[in-house]
């Protein structure tokens, strides 16, 4: 009897916690910081996103687009034509990103973003994501040379755009290179749910949930806000 009691109480704490653990994932996953505290939000859409329904977008709340453009010296996202427009279509104010690459130079990564992204003063600030390290490089790049390349690169961006670039830092290359701090720039930090503060300094945009659960982008949407 002892151990029929037992395997019960074991069974009500395990169905406890599979609710606990699906309620913890829909709140996650459904989560949007508070419009009072950051009025203007918005998305990052890429090809990963398929798809996309802008107008629907747009209805939910989302002020603004970063699309997805370019990465490396080389690859370009090959939906981004197709967001771009449909973007500024709807009525969205639109900017793209360029994914960094250490190992790759400067010149040929900044002769990539200005050949796939317009000239075009009504963009907002172009955005360069930092998540790639050099340790893994077939040619070692020292840590020196990272930041003398991106400095290259940056000026090459920010004189086809006319306007200082964004960064968006990732923590795993903020923890590296501590770029922040080396770098006056405006920032782009990513957190779930929580605010974040690696960087040291305030930031500028947040993606504050990387996989928001929603009919319009099949994986979930990455939901960025503006610091007010």
């Amino acid at each position: 009897m002892r151990g029929v009691t037992k395997l019960r109480i074991m069974g009500v704490l395990l169905l406890a916690a599979m609710i606990a653990g699906a309620w913890g994932w829909w709140h996650v996953h459904h989560w949007l910081p508070d419009r009072a505290v950051f009025p203007v939000q918005g998305v990052e859409i890429g090809v990963d996103d398929g798809a996309v329904n802008w107008k629907s977008l747009k209805a939910i709340g989302a002020d603004f687009a970063y699309i997805d453009a370019s990465a490396s010296a080389f690859a370009r996202d090959p939906r981004f034509v197709a967001n771009f427009d449909a973007a500024r279509a709807a009525g969205m104010q639109v900017g793209a990103v360029h994914r960094y690459d250490p190992c790759q130079p400067a010149e040929k990564q900044a002769a990539n973003f200005v050949t796939t992204v317009p000239r075009d003063p009504a963009l907002l600030p172009p955005v360069v994501e930092l998540g790639m390290l050099a340790d893994n490089c077939p040619v070692r790049v020292s840590d020196a040379r990272v930041e003398s390349e991106l400095m290259t690169f940056l000026n090459q961006v920010e004189t086809h755009a006319g306007k200082a670039v964004i960064l968006k830092v990732m923590p795993g290359f903020e923890a590296r290179y501590a770029i922040a701090a080396k770098l006056d720039r405006n920032l782009w930090l990513v957190r779930n749910r929580f605010m974040p503060d690696y960087a040291g300094r305030p930031w500028t945009l947040w993606t504050a949930n990387t996989s928001l659960a929603n009919e319009i982008a099949r994986k979930g949407l990455r939901w960025v806000v503006v610091q007010p």
